[in-house]
């Protein structure tokens, strides 16, 4: 089976997001998830809630110019600013997503058990605005309110709304959870509500400390399990490839390209 696969630029986040673009558009890849890379002294991501339309501008053009189709955007709910703080604020994030041809939101949740009330709120009206756009919000696993498949089923439930699904990302699964939930158990639940998907592998270290610093089938991770688990429930991709082994740009160079291999491989014997 053939299905987009994306790279995140967050293997390259010491680098500028042009040349990020630049080295995984080289690499073969047709699509990007845009994370923080180095801008100055600092790590941001480079299109958020106050970004200008020139930088929004200027950010399309490097996509444009490595090649590569900026598809996923990386973004998170300010919940401290309340409710209607909170939607104001995401809607500018999916407005500046929509100008950059953005097609979906990568959504990371929130640890903070005293916005669990208010998140799923928050969510249902950024997706209504959201599916006005043309844009979908995807949200991960991220340990907290999206800790493992059931969490990320009820709180689709909640939101109740189709702009808002599921980014299964199995290596955080085994992170956040130290290895007690198995991504390759669970998929089966979430097939059906997920609209984008991470490959991400993960190990856990002799010390018990979990690490998703690893390619694609170098850890614990059976890849084979949950592509085929996630298609067979109705999930046509697109993927996007978060983590690698390797820091210095030209290893990571290498190890994007063998995972796009790699991962093309599965899906070639599905």
């Amino acid at each position: 089976m053939e299905l987009t696969i994306g790279s995140t630029t967050r293997p390259y986040a010491g680098l500028s997001y042009a040349e990020a673009f630049a080295r995984i558009g080289k690499a073969g890849y047709t699509d990007v998830a845009i994370f923080a890379n180095q801008v100055g002294d600092a790590k941001v991501i480079p299109i958020g809630t106050e970004t200008t339309p020139g930088e929004v501008a200027a950010v399309k053009k490097a996509v444009a110019d490595a090649g590569v189709n900026p598809s996923m955007l990386l973004g998170r709910a300010n919940l401290d600013k309340g409710l209607d703080g909170a939607v104001a604020d995401y809607k500018k994030l999916l407005d500046n997503a929509a100008a950059l041809g953005t097609r979906w939101i990568l959504e990371l949740g929130t640890g903070k058990e005293e916005f669990y009330e208010i998140y799923p709120k928050v969510m249902r009206q950024a997706a209504e605005h959201a599916a006005s756009l043309g844009v979908g919000i995807s949200l991960k696993p991220h340990g907290g309110i999206s800790l493992t498949a059931r969490e990320l089923v009820d709180l689709c439930g909640v939101v109740d709304h189709p702009s808002f699904l599921i980014s299964y990302d199995p290596g955080n699964i085994i992170y956040y959870t130290k290895g007690e939930v198995r991504p390759e158990s669970e998929v089966g639940e979430v097939a059906s509500l997920t609209s984008t998907a991470i490959i991400k592998d993960c190990v856990i270290h002799g010390d018990g400390r979990p690490d998703v610093n690893v390619t694609a089938g170098d850890g614990l991770v059976e890849f084979d399990t949950v592509l085929s688990g996630l298609i067979k429930g109705g999930f046509n991709g697109p993927l996007y490839v978060e983590c690698v082994g390797s820091s210095a740009p030209d290893d990571v160079d290498r190890d994007l390209a063998f995972t796009l291999g790699y991962v093309n491989g599965i899906l070639t014997s599905l």
